[in-house]
């Protein structure tokens, strides 16, 4: 009961002001008829043709995304870019979107595999549930008739194998080539595929003929046999470590015979390659750029190239060159570039940052995995994503990422089933402690899989529609 003073209080308020506040009876209804009065509202997603990836956190709808479908209409290019520190999901997440993928039968992948444990690439698992044998490069297997990529392969033109020799060597050079020293490995290039017809010229054959020039190849230039011999000596000793040191084996031999192209899935293991050395993005360039060649082709399969370590690509200029005229022509004929790379910073600040945010331009997609507050605004300055999205990366959870589809920006749970689980946990030994595994196994981890137990049994709703459906990306 209210006191006699506030009582005179509000009696003399009103009278001198009138009535200023309303008393309003509470109404007791079902959420049935509330939801008729208080609409809920979310913002439009993508729509429902493409691959499920998990549902939106703040709206609770299903989050659909596949860069095919948007392509021309919501996404000015299908290329895709995923960031975020490590243990955050990003690998899960490219994992189940290509077993998703692969559902349609007009769909193919090729994975460079950077990563591995127990000798294996991470990507191994996945490979032997669908039946398919990865590429493994390894330098010490390539000395035992391993796998071998000839970036003088035939089905490679000779324009190709040109830029791919000097982005070899400029790589490893970590400079451009002179004009005298350019000229010098266009010489002796022309020489060789002029020359040896019988079999595959192999880079053997550009070593000696930088060694041994043609007198032919002086007299042209009205220059002296011993300039064009001195010019191409640093390019002769570049060439000679693939095929006589540390990377021998691997790429100074006809291209292995018997890789399928036409499989669904192509997986690259390079796990056994050393990730800091100059190896890597030798290895990278040689393999995208016979890729291009030899597997992207006007058949009007949609195909999908994921590049794990990606950062070994956009971080060097020559490299980044390569891939960008890959990117450019590959858009016209259906492929979707996906590189996974931990932090921006890594390759914005680095020496190709001209050619880095070129292609980081061309990926229309950009998913961010939880980052630290400073790389987080770093990031959302160089995106030019929203305030509010940039405020939140630092305390994303595992699973949880924000989403820009060229300025559609979400927050998006990333679902996985239990069947594609076993398949894309693949460090569980490193990452589990024994008090982890004793909480999954009580009540948390029941709580835990009764919740996820809804969602999983929509996303495999969705994916047996899509398997139904073939190559129809639609969902009904």
């Amino acid at each position: 009961m209210r006191d006699p003073l506030s009582v005179l209080t509000d009696a003399f308020t009103s009278f001198l002001f009138g009535k200023v506040e309303t008393t309003r009876l509470p109404v007791r209804t079902s959420t049935g008829q509330a939801q008729a009065v208080y609409l809920p509202t979310a913002a439009p997603g993508l729509g429902d043709s493409g691959v499920i990836i998990g549902r939106e956190v703040y709206s609770g709808k299903g989050y659909i995304y596949d860069p095919f479908q948007l392509y021309g209409q919501q996404l000015p290019a299908p290329h895709w870019l995923v960031l975020g520190e490590s243990g955050n999901g990003k690998s899960a997440l490219e994992k189940t979107y290509v077993l998703r993928q692969l559902r349609f039968r007009d769909r193919q992948v090729v994975v460079l595999d950077a990563q591995g444990e127990d000798g294996v690439g991470e990507w191994n698992l996945i490979a032997q549930e669908l039946g398919i044998t990865p590429i493994r490069l390894d330098p010490m297997a390539a000395l035992d008739m391993g796998i071998r990529l000839n970036p003088l392969d035939p089905a490679i033109t000779t324009t190709g194998q040109l830029a791919l020799l000097r982005t070899i060597i400029e790589v490893a050079m970590g400079h451009g080539l002179d004009e005298r020293s350019g000229f010098a490995l266009k010489v002796a290039h022309a020489y060789v595929n002029e020359t040896i017809v019988e079999r595959q010229p192999v880079l053997t054959d550009i070593v000696e003929q930088l060694r041994h020039p043609e007198p032919e190849s002086a007299e042209a230039m009205n220059v002296d046999i011993d300039d064009v011999r001195a010019w191409g000596l640093d390019v002769a000793l570049v060439l000679d470590r693939l095929v006589d040191g540390d990377l021998r084996g691997m790429f100074d031999g006809p291209t292995t015979v018997g890789i399928d192209l036409d499989a669904p899935l192509i997986v690259f293991d390079l796990s056994h390659i050393d990730r800091n050395s100059i190896a890597m993005p030798i290895l990278m360039a040689i393999v995208g750029v016979w890729l291009e060649h030899t597997w992207i082709r006007p058949d009007r399969k949609k195909r999908i190239f994921l590049v794990e370590e990606a950062w070994h690509i956009i971080n060097s200029p020559f490299v980044a060159q390569l891939f960008q005229r890959l990117l450019k022509f590959g858009r016209r004929l259906g492929l979707s570039f996906v590189a996974v790379v931990h932090h921006l910073s890594d390759v914005v600040d680095g020496a190709a940052a001209k050619e880095a945010a070129a292609i980081l331009k061309m990926a229309s997609t950009r998913t961010i995995y939880a980052q630290k507050a400073d790389e987080a605004r770093s990031t959302g300055r160089v995106l030019g994503l929203p305030r509010w999205a940039v405020e939140i990366i630092p305390s994303l959870t595992p699973g949880i990422a924000v989403w820009d589809v060229n300025g559609n920006v979400q927050v998006v749970k990333h679902l996985i089933t239990e069947t594609e689980r076993p398949l894309v946990f693949t460090d569980r030994a490193m990452t589990e402690s024994s008090a982890d595994r004793d909480l999954t196994d009580d009540a948390l981890r029941a709580a835990e899989l009764e919740a996820e137990e809804r969602a999983a049994a929509f996303v495999e709703a969705h994916m047996e529609q899509q398997h139904l459906g073939g190559s129809e990306s639609t969902v009904a």
